[in-house]
């Protein structure tokens, strides 16, 4: 039994790892312009192709994949993290509306600081989106307090998200400078106009966070089983649901900050992953729901860009297409099993 887990496991594992390999290479090549992956090679080697095509290989392509995988992953994780927080499978950045608040602190400190022609640092955007969702993330614990049924925290968050989308709306709507009214298409989700440095910022920011995750494993296992277990087991319950909410927080701050808000990313990718390995273990799930996100954020990103190139689809628009059945699955799920 122990060997065929094992097998499952790593099947699993494997899967993802080649999904995630084959989805980059596929993103890399193509688009309105098709670059070859002999160019590719040739390019990374250090030998000359095409002018146009290497800057197009360089400049766009390449940074914006490896922002994909970086940003998908960490969604997926952010999502599997506030599923553990709250003890449901549709928790998530954006039903919760941190996404939402996220999005309304960038928005309204780009168009305070823009207007006065003050150009925004990665790091900057980074800590206003920090800001914002730990702003939403309270209204959340403080609804957690007052209301006893999940659906009902739930419910607040998808509030909180409307009333945080409706301000960011207004604030964009009534912008004047050009650079400012470019906030829509960011506003709606995407990964365009993603730079090397965005890619070194967002990199120094989810690698330590992720990395402290996977060290989180062992206490979120026994967090899992029941806060009187974890107790017994010399969790430090208080300490482990603050470093929930903050690591889930940064994680969330970092996506809308560089692609805006994604949906249903947060909440489909966990629960497939779980359906897949048949364990909720902390130890396998946090790994395979940042590999899970990459591939899934890749796949809806292939598709937005080339749909209907040269016209490129919102990133939220093709995630849902696929994340949205996945939490109707899961709703289903749960009532058939409260029935039985």
């Amino acid at each position: 039994m122990k060997r065929q887990k094992k097998a499952r496991y790593a099947a699993v594992f494997f899967l993802l790892l080649a999904g995630v390999v084959a989805l980059s290479a596929v993103n890399v090549c193509m688009g309105s312009v098709r670059i070859s992956l002999p160019d590719i090679v040739k390019s990374m080697a250090g030998r000359e192709i095409d002018e146009t095509t290497g800057r197009i290989l360089w400049d766009i392509r390449l940074p914006r994949t490896l922002a994909v995988l970086i940003l998908g992953g960490a969604l997926a994780l952010a999502g599997y993290l506030l599923q553990s927080f709250f003890h449901n499978p549709i928790a998530g950045p954006f039903v919760l509306g941190i996404s939402s608040g996220a999005k309304m602190a960038v928005a309204l400190v780009m168009v305070f600081l823009l207007a006065r022609a003050v150009r925004l640092s990665s790091a900057a955007l980074i800590l206003a989106a920090f800001l914002g969702a730990m702003l939403s993330m309270g209204f959340v614990l403080l609804m957690a307090r007052r209301v006893s049924q999940m659906s009902m925290l739930v419910v607040s968050g998808v509030m909180i998200g409307y009333i945080c989308s409706a301000v960011t709306d207004l604030v964009v709507t009534f912008a004047d400078d050009s650079d400012i009214v470019n906030l829509h298409n960011w506003s709606m989700g995407s990964f365009s106009g993603i730079t090397w440095e965005n890619v070194a910022v967002m990199s120094v920011v989810t690698i330590p966070v992720v990395m402290l995750v996977f060290l989180m494993s062992k206490p979120l296992s026994a967090y899992q089983l029941g806060e009187a277990y974890a107790v017994n087991m010399g969790v430090d319950i208080r300490l482990l649901r603050i470093l929930l909410v903050l690591l889930s927080s940064v994680l969330s701050a970092c996506i809308v900050a560089y692609a805006g808000p994604i949906s249903f990313v947060g909440i489909a990718v966990p629960h497939l992953i779980r359906s897949f390995l048949g364990t909720a273990k902390p130890i396998l799930m946090i790994p395979a729901c940042f590999l899970g996100g990459s591939a899934f954020c890749l796949f809806c990103d292939l598709l937005a860009r080339n749909l209907l190139a040269p016209a490129e689809i919102s990133i939220s628009t093709v995630t849902a297409v696929f994340g949205a059945p996945v939490v109707l699955w899961i709703l289903i799920k749960r009532n058939k099993e409260k029935a039985v």
